[in-house]
């Protein structure tokens, strides 16, 4: 998909975004400025260790303790999705993993563009301790796949769209079977939807 026009122009460059503005013909036949930013790619990772899901609580500064997975940033130059996802990984949790694959992305639609990586990294193992910026406070837990799915009930967890398919495996067995075969088998190509389960369309 096409994000921007061949007029348009980089108008600021900051540390995670960068503005781009171009100027639209409207219906009118009157001209405005429209504008549209990118983000930085980012890394979601869904780690297990046996039977359990690896979730991080955390807080950064100006938020209150919050549930997520592990993720960041693609700030390096260069860095590979993949690598990036291994390198979150051990930073945030000090854990490797004996496989780790991508299973979905994300490109949210809208005025900002920016591109999420989602890898399941199966099997960790501790080979490391946390590594955190100074912005960062991070505890490590362990949950059950059930108790992964009741994390939604949490107004403090943020699990960006994989909340709706998450939601989808607490009402549909069939949508239960899906995500937690993501998680825990293995698996060469990413399982499909159920075809009588509702889809969560990311």
């Amino acid at each position: 998909m096409n994000f921007f026009p061949k007029s348009a122009k980089k108008v600021f460059q900051g540390i995670i975004f960068d503005v781009y503005q171009w100027p639209q013909k409207m219906f009118d036949g009157s001209v405005a400025t429209f504008e549209r930013v990118i983000r930085q790619g980012t890394v979601v990772i869904i780690p297990t260790v046996g039977n359990k899901v690896v979730m991080v609580r955390q807080k950064q500064p100006g938020t209150d303790w919050y549930y997520d997975l592990p993720s960041g940033r693609m700030d390096k130059k260069g860095e590979s999705p993949k690598n990036a996802a291994l390198r979150e990984l051990l930073e945030e949790t000090g854990l490797k993993p004996k496989t780790i694959k991508l299973w979905k992305t994300y490109s949210p639609s809208g005025k900002v563009v920016q591109k999420v990586y989602f890898f399941v990294a199966q099997d960790c193992q501790k080979v490391a301790e946390q590594k955190l910026d100074p912005g960062e406070k991070i505890t490590v837990e362990y949950k059950t796949f059930d108790e992964f799915l009741k994390l939604t009930d949490n107004e403090k967890c943020f699990l960006g769209p994989l909340m709706i398919d998450a939601l989808l495996a607490r009402i549909h067995r069939q949508n239960y079977k899906y995500l937690k075969d993501s998680f825990f088998k293995s698996w060469k190509t990413a399982p499909k939807f159920p075809k009588n389960g509702p889809k969560s369309n990311w």
